[in-house]
Order: C-alpha cells, then structure tokens, then sequence
C-alpha cells in the first residue's frame, strides 16, 4: 500500500480550520462548488468534480475538533474505493498545521500521481480559503491536465 502525504501551515485558528474540513459551505469553499450531504459522523458526503466528469463519496469516520478529521472513500473510481483521507491538525506559532494523508493506495499507478499533485492543489485552495474567505474549488480551480 502507498500514501499521498502533504502538510501545509494555514494563519488561522484549529477551530477556523475545522469548520473548513467539516462542514458543507467550508467544503464547497475550497473542494469543490457541488458539495452535500451528511458531515456528521457515520454521513456520508458527496463531492462532484464537472470538469472530471465524476464525484466521491466520503463516509465520516472520525471528526475531532480541532485535531482531526477522517473519512472513507466509499463511492467514486475504483482506485479510491476503501482509501482513507485524513487532516491531523496541531498548532505551531500562529499555524494550524494540516497533516494531510490519502492512504490505502493499492499501487502507484500513474492516476495517483495525478491525485497527488490535484489534492496539493486543493490543499492550496484550503489555505487561501480560510485565510482570506476564498478559495479555488472546482470548477474554478488549477487545471493541471484532462484525466480520462
């Protein structure tokens, strides 16, 4: 199994970041403009991507205030299925620090590549979200290259 890793440092408070990662509208800022569904634990949310033609559906397995945010890819393509994304947030000075893990990753096939650089993305758009009170999420967000 192979991982997807990323950390980025946002100016903002754990419980700022928290309601980005955790609720619909904070979603939608950063993700994803077609967000919905059940943010609670056990719900599931769904998040469609236009341009790539397709969504994913999260289950929430685990929500931490401040500390973390867990959920399982149970709908969207194949390679996704049974994965797990994870934000571990702690603070260092006036940054939240977002430990960002996509896990489970059967192989490294060339789609994960393309993951990795798209959630790096993403994790840009969730800083500048909560930063200034706008992000880059789909469809408005980089576009690195058509994925078929």
């Amino acid at each position: 199994m192979v991982d997807i890793l990323h950390r980025i440092g946002i100016k903002a408070s754990p419980e700022d970041v928290t309601r980005a990662l955790t609720t619909i509208p904070g979603l939608a800022g950063w993700w994803t403009d077609d967000t919905q569904g059940d943010e609670s634990v056990g719900g599931v949310i769904r998040f469609h991507f236009p341009v790539a033609g397709g969504g994913f559906g999260m289950k929430v397995l685990d929500l931490e205030p401040g500390k973390l945010v867990r959920w399982e890819v149970v709908d969207g393509p194949e390679e996704w299925i049974g994965t797990h994304v994870s934000f571990e947030l702690s603070t260092a000075d006036e940054y939240t620090i977002v430990l960002f893990k996509h896990e489970g990753w059967k192989e490294p096939v060339e789609f994960m590549y393309h993951c990795s650089t798209k959630w790096g993305s993403y994790l840009l758009s969730l800083k500048k979200y909560v930063e200034t009170g706008q992000g880059d999420p789909a469809p408005r967000d980089l576009q690195i290259s058509n994925w078929h």
